[in-house]
């Protein structure tokens, strides 16, 4: 029925050793961030070491649940290991969240009586951010995978962080403008809450088995209906196992009896229009007009 869960390997490896590289990159520098905020006593600095560490645990779970689901599916998890990804994603969610918090809670009362902070320290760090962080996006730009796409935004966002950062530097420095420093800090944590409970109500949608966006179960209906064969499509489920790969089951109404040859041509015809539809694997089950269906 299947053997196409294999194809793209080399595209995989490639994504891989693609995350490997920004996992990195993207670690190393914020260890040096979260020094420099600290001998500068930027709040902003400290605030986007925190960013780039939630992007850090980003990147290394996707490299990491990248290469298990190149695994494919076993005897323990019969839909493959696609879903560890979401664990990752909530476990990013839970850190991004508390340390943000803890930022906000920092930058609030600094707002009104903001302490001094070394600009120029500042700068350099904003100047080597912006570069470290586009040599990432750029290294992800040229992958296939949506994964190395997400993550490519996720350091662009950083780049923009950087900018602001440096833009801020370069205020305190002319005209001694303290409280640009907090107030960057309180809108960078304020970015990142927003965004993670963007992406766990993403992540809790997959893992309730909503229907995926990209999918409209009426779409799907009515292209199968457009196989001479098929009179009624029902007892029709989508839902995906990471936002990416996407599962259907239905049962399949046809107009009469079929030889079983004729039946798996009716299937093949039906999986071809499905994956144009972006369903990766769909199990299907034919039936006769007025046939009692089961759980329908």
């Amino acid at each position: 029925m299947g053997h196409d869960h294999h194809h793209h390997h080399g595209h995989h490896h490639h994504g891989t050793k693609n995350l490997k590289v920004a996992f990195f990159l993207n670690l190393s520098f914020t260890i040096i961030e979260i020094i420099g905020g600290l001998m500068t006593g930027s709040l902003a600095i400290l605030s986007d070491a925190l960013h780039d560490l939630g992007d850090s645990l980003s990147i290394g779970l996707s490299w990491y649940f990248q290469k298990i689901s190149e695994k494919g599916r076993d005897s323990k998890f019969s839909y493959g290991y696609k879903r560890f990804s979401l664990l990752g994603a909530v476990i990013n969610a839970v850190v991004l969240l508390v340390g943000s918090v803890f930022i906000i809670s920092e930058a609030v009362p600094a707002l009104t009586n903001p302490g001094e902070v070394d600009s120029k320290g500042m700068l350099i760090l904003a100047i080597f951010g912006v570069i470290v962080n586009g040599a990432a996006v750029l290294r992800l730009k040229k992958g296939s995978s949506i994964n190395e796409r997400v993550i490519s935004l996720h350091l662009l966002e950083d780049v923009l962080g950087w900018v602001a950062v440096l833009i801020g530097s370069l205020l305190i420095m002319y005209f001694n403008w303290q409280w640009i420093d907090p107030l960057l800090s309180l809108l960078i944590g304020i970015f990142i809450i927003y965004n993670v409970v963007r992406n766990l109500r993403e992540a809790m949608g997959i893992l309730l088995q909503r229907t995926p966006k990209s999918v409209q179960v009426e779409t799907v209906h009515d292209q199968l209906k457009t196989i001479d064969q098929i009179i009624e499509v029902h007892d029709c489920h989508i839902w995906s196992m990471d936002g990416e790969y996407n599962v259907l089951s239905a049962h399949l109404v046809l107009n009469k009896a079929y030889a079983l040859e004729e039946q798996a041509e009716i299937k093949k015809q039906a999986k071809s229009l499905l994956k144009k539809l972006g369903i990766n694997h769909a199990t299907l089950e034919f039936e006769l007009d007025g046939e009692h269906c089961d759980g329908c």
